[in-house]
């Protein structure tokens, strides 16, 4: 099968010529061509691109990667549309696997896999978390969760379903949007870990805890589409969800207790309860050494009370959009 490659760049100059450079080695059986999809870039990358030879460069106003993804599929010229972050590096074989799956015609989707070569404590982790929900995917016989960062779709299927959403005006939510509306319709999506990209996951905390509200922040909007979802997803992890639902009671029952001390009890129950819903991951990040699976509830921690705050500010934001 013959497959079409996007990539949506936007101020990547420090990156983009390795992603499209491990693109261009692709062993790949049939044809393929790269599409680079420009949106409005105010660094260099338009320089960049501009030198390489072999791709398709579209150049479209910044408007997010949603619209630049979606723009990109439309001047596909082949049947499989398949995507890459600006950021990512790809192996050799990656395309390849990624539309293998395609053989089966029920399958209209597939996820490939994240891995980095860092060595910062942080991306180690980040990569460490990630290959937690993979765990939960690799079990799965169908999944209803593609990130776009390595994602692959039937062209005629995507355009029908009319892409990513642009009401997700940055990346964080258009990629599930997309394959839980493709999950709800009844179409096959598929996992594999074959196909593997690198990435630069972030390496300080600060950096990592931002990028966890904003993905907070915009999944009030993605669950407010799909409801059924906020229960239950082939990508996260149930010990998540019950670690918010805990830390929230937490600091609910502890503001309360200054009313009744009794409250106090239950907040206590409440941290035992969070506390007690870290260990599967504490003890799957023991695997990659013992000073992470310590360090790992710490910044677990960290994590649930910033996605917290990102779900409480974007309930508030999407109240504020109802009453305008």
């Amino acid at each position: 099968m013959n497959a079409s490659v996007i990539v949506p760049v936007f101020n990547a100059e420090s990156t983009v010529s390795e992603c499209i450079s491990s693109l261009l080695k692709q062993e790949f059986s049939a044809k393929f061509e790269i599409i680079v999809v420009d949106d409005g870039s105010t660094d260099k990358t338009p320089e960049r691109i501009k030198k390489i030879k072999g791709i398709k460069i579209i150049r479209q106003k910044n408007s997010g990667p949603a619209t630049a993804r979606n723009n990109g599929a439309r001047n596909a010229r082949h049947e499989i549309v398949v995507f890459i972050d600006a950021d990512c590096i790809a192996e050799k074989n990656w395309l390849e696997e990624m539309v293998s799956p395609f053989k089966n015609k029920r399958v209209v989707g597939v996820q490939g896999a994240y891995k980095t070569k860092q060595k910062e404590f942080i991306a180690r982790f980040v990569q460490t978390e990630i290959e937690y929900r993979y765990k939960k995917m690799k079990s799965s016989k169908k999944i209803d969760w593609i990130g776009s960062y390595s994602a692959a779709y039937r062209k005629e299927i995507f355009l029908k379903e009319q892409g990513f959403s642009r009401e997700f005006l940055k990346a964080s939510g258009e990629d599930p949007d997309l394959s839980y509306k493709l999950s709800e319709k009844g179409y096959l999506l598929k996992f594999n870990p074959k196909a593997i990209v690198y990435h630069k996951h972030p390496s300080s905390l600060s950096d990592y805890l931002h990028r966890k509200y904003v993905h907070a922040f915009w999944r009030v909007l993605l669950y407010k589409k799909h409801s059924a979802k906020a229960a239950v997803d082939s990508y996260t992890p149930q010990t998540l969800k019950a670690q918010i639902a805990f830390l929230g009671l937490f600091f609910a029952f502890l503001v309360l207790s200054v009313i009744s001390e009794n409250l106090l009890f239950f907040a206590m129950l409440c941290l035992f309860l969070f506390i007690f819903s870290t260990l599967p991951f504490v003890f799957f990040a023991l695997k990659r050494g013992f000073f992470m699976g310590l360090a790992s509830f710490f910044i677990l921690m960290a994590r649930d009370i910033a996605f917290l705050i990102g779900l409480i500010n974007g309930t508030a934001a999407g109240v504020w959009r109802l009453k305008k």
